[in-house]
């Protein structure tokens, strides 16, 4: 089935330029970001712990931070929680005081100033020493991730379509990870789960077009490689429009009524779909153009004769 009903024609590459000077500007912002500011841990990762409260009445956020910088705990991030009447109060790691009894001091100090009766939904508590293991092997598996695609696609391909892929993911993930730090977006779990998931969709994507160009090389005896890769890409267009509308849908669904607690998983999925249909197009293929792949390159490489062989396949 295809999306798109006509055959086109759009000389992608003719815009390789401008597109590697666009993502050269987000890459520089994004880890400016993230060299200055960092990533706003969530406490999965600093530690620390999360209380989820239900109120009868709506509750009034700033009135609520007021009672728990009075009650000793400034540092205390207050929000909504799915509805006006549900809050979610992370409070940090506070070395002098025992964590486990935190949220019944904080619940009964709320309970207190409040005239109807609060409901404890959830109470979540994590180490710090937790949040550290949890921090190094987040990191150390999105790197063993990059190091077996690297492995994986120059066994399936050649070197340059290995080195173009992974400069796509790394792509991917420097932007994704940019945007969470500029916006200042928690960063936890969830969405250290939605990145290794924009990695394999984003590999998935590339994989395709990457076979699609090794066979376009093959089968067309004339033209350039930039020529060549634009015939690829326009082969794959209406298939990748519509994996990355169809699975858009899916995370909008997701953004728009799965609630607050996978509200930056989905954010983290929206923008690695978006940046991994577009690097798949004008970074991974742009990668391999400026490292002077050729049809040379991709053609199987010719037997020997043995000597002692007759034309004709009997021994001498």
């Amino acid at each position: 089935m295809k999306f798109l009903s006509n055959e086109t024609h759009i000389n992608f590459m003719s815009k390789r330029l401008l597109a590697g000077v666009f993502s050269t500007i987000l890459i520089i912002v994004s880890l400016s970001s993230l060299v200055m500011q960092g990533l706003n841990f969530g406490i999965d990762f600093t530690g620390g712990t999360m209380i989820e409260l239900g109120y009868q009445e709506q509750v009034d956020l700033n009135k609520l931070r007021e009672d728990l910088a009075e009650g000793g705990y400034p540092e205390a991030t207050v929000q909504n929680f799915g509805s006006i009447h549900d809050v979610l109060i992370r409070l940090p790691v506070i070395e002098t005081q025992n964590m486990a009894e935190l949220s019944n001091e904080v619940v009964a100090m709320l309970q207190s100033k409040n005239e109807t009766e609060i409901d404890v939904r959830r109470v979540e508590f994590v180490g710090p020493q937790v949040g550290d293991e949890l921090t190094e092997q987040g990191g150390l598996a999105m790197l063993y991730a990059l190091i077996g695609i690297l492995i994986y696609v120059s066994l399936r391909f050649e070197y340059r379509f290995a080195i173009g892929s992974v400069v796509a993911l790394v792509h991917d993930v420097i932007i994704t990870l940019g945007f969470f730090s500029l916006a200042r977006i928690e960063f936890d779990l969830t969405v250290l789960a939605a990145i290794l998931a924009i990695i394999g969709y984003s590999l998935n994507d590339t994989i395709v077009v990457f076979d699609r160009i090794r066979e376009t090389f093959l089968r067309m005896r004339k033209g350039e490689s930039e020529e060549i890769v634009n015939a690829a890409l326009n082969d794959t267009l209406s298939r990748t429009l519509m994996t990355s509308l169809t699975t858009l849908l899916v995370v909008v669904a997701l953004f728009m009524f799965g609630g607050e607690v996978i509200h930056a998983f989905s954010i983290a999925l929206l923008l690695g779909i978006i940046v991994g249909t577009y690097s798949s197009i004008y970074i991974a293929s742009n990668t391999i153009l400026a490292m002077g792949v050729s049809k040379e390159d991709l053609l199987p490489p010719v037997k020997e004769e043995d000597e002692n062989v007759n034309p004709d396949g009997s021994q001498v």
